[in-house]
């Protein structure tokens, strides 16, 4: 009973953080990357600040692993795991400079958050074949104007028991076209701790761990289920080597 009152109280706490300082810094957040791409940093310095906030205020540790493996100098396709929403603070402390995540339309009803979701994202309608297309041709350009991007090849949250769901070829064939690099990127332990599309959330440590790069540039479009193939493996590797064994 004791643990229930005191779960039930942690997840007010947990909600009054997330809105309260994400009111006080929405214009740190917003203003700069209104003015256009090149002050995207600075908005994307105003959300590592709230997400280390958050992670003090919550009791919800971020450890970052093999971020050396990052040359700061590039522009990266990050392909990640997508098990919480407790994923994206993770990676924006994890990653350092500003990235544009494809971000499904539904997140533009979250208030507040919404409106940095439509600032900060590639929104997709997963409904629609023509958003799809243009939201890839969006992240293309984004590439091509040396800002690094973000996908969950996964399509959606995994709410199976599996350790990764099958791949969409969106990441792939962005990758190809671009010749860009791929950064596997997996999350560690935050489906635990905020099972999807839940509010069951307690504290604890969620990992964010990168791979070895990948330069697809390497691959042409019929090499794509090899592309997919190969990033799919690395990044089943590091749940292997990380996930925290029952």
């Amino acid at each position: 009973m004791a643990k229930t009152i005191f779960l039930f109280l942690y997840r007010i706490w947990v909600l009054l953080i997330f809105t309260v300082f994400m009111i006080i810094l929405l214009p740190l957040i917003i203003f700069p990357i209104m003015l256009g791409a090149k002050y995207g940093n600075a908005s994307f310095f105003g959300l590592r600040l709230w997400s280390l906030i958050f992670s003090f205020f919550t009791f919800i540790r971020y450890s970052i692993i093999d971020k050396h493996k990052i040359n700061k100098k590039k522009s990266y396709i990050y392909t990640c795991n997508h098990t919480s929403f407790l994923d994206l603070p993770g990676l924006v402390q994890a990653i350092t400079r500003q990235f544009r995540p494809l971000a499904k339309k539904e997140l533009l009803k979250i208030p507040i958050f919404g409106i940095i979701v439509k600032l900060v994202t590639v929104i997709v309608d997963r409904s629609s074949v023509e958003s799809r297309k243009a939201s890839m041709m969006k992240l293309t350009k984004t590439l091509k104007d040396g800002i690094s991007i973000l996908i969950f090849p996964e399509g959606t949250q995994n709410r199976t028991t599996l350790p990764l769901q099958p791949f969409y070829d969106g990441a792939f064939r962005i990758a190809i076209e671009s010749g860009a690099y791929i950064m596997p990127t997996v999350i560690i332990n935050a489906g635990k701790l905020m099972p999807p599309s839940t509010v069951n959330l307690k504290p604890g440590r969620v990992k964010v761990v990168f791979g070895d790069e990948i330069d697809a540039s390497e691959y042409e479009l019929k090499d794509l289920p090899f592309l997919k193939e190969r990033v799919y493996n690395a990044m089943m590797a590091i749940i292997e080597k990380y996930e925290e064994k029952k």
